[in-house]
């Protein structure tokens, strides 16, 4: 895969209680599940744009054997939305080298969005040109791949919490790639929305 991986795990996670990076998943922090989802699936290498309490969240990291490759930045608006750490992401993908053909786009909220459906949504990863969206049950979720192309117009856009929403919305280009076979998109903003997810992916006898 020629992708590389970019996690946007700044918020504060307000209705949590505290940054959503640091919430544990059956006793792994978010953050580092996110980050193992995005190796596992082929993402290389993996940047992770933080904002609330990022020491903390880096510190996160170390503790759950993060690739030596991986990146961390700050975003320094953080507090505006999505949209100022996808900018932030995306400034800082631009600087790797080699330069890749597109990002993988994930969420630090979405345990339940797996390896496989990162692979998957991904595909080969080396299309400049290409716009992937996860769908589930054909509806237009995360993860999301955005091919070098169009990474100014998503910047440009990138807004509020919107991040490429604004851009991805009616895009004749996207391609929905369906996963529903191979994750739960729910997104878990507060404790309880984390405990039903927890009862939802529950392994058999579990």
């Amino acid at each position: 895969m020629a992708a590389a991986g970019l996690l946007l795990a700044g918020g504060a996670g307000r209705r949590m209680g505290e940054p959503k990076a640091l919430v544990r998943f059956r006793g792994v922090r978010l953050v580092t599940l996110a980050v193992q989802a995005l190796t596992d699936a082929g993402c290389a290498p993996v940047t992770v744009v933080l904002g609330a309490r990022a020491d903390e969240a880096r510190a996160a990291l170390r503790e759950g054997d993060a690739p030596a490759d991986l990146h961390t930045v700050v975003a320094d608006g953080w507090d505006e939305g999505m949209g100022a750490s996808l900018r932030r992401g995306l400034e800082a993908v631009r600087t790797l080298r080699p330069l890749p053909d597109a990002v993988l786009v994930h969420l630090v909220d979405l345990p339940g969005v797996t390896a496989d459906a990162i692979r998957r949504t991904a595909g080969d990863g080396d299309d400049p040109s290409a716009l992937r969206r996860a769908a589930y049950d054909g509806r237009a979720g995360h993860p999301v791949l955005i091919g070098r192309d169009h990474w100014d117009a998503v910047t440009d856009a990138a807004s509020g919490d919107e991040g490429a929403r604004s851009y991805l919305g009616g895009n004749p280009a996207v391609q929905l790639v369906e996963c529903g076979d191979l994750a739960v998109p729910d997104d878990v903003d507060t404790p309880e929305q984390l405990a039903r997810l927890a009862a939802r992916t529950a392994p058999p006898g579990g």
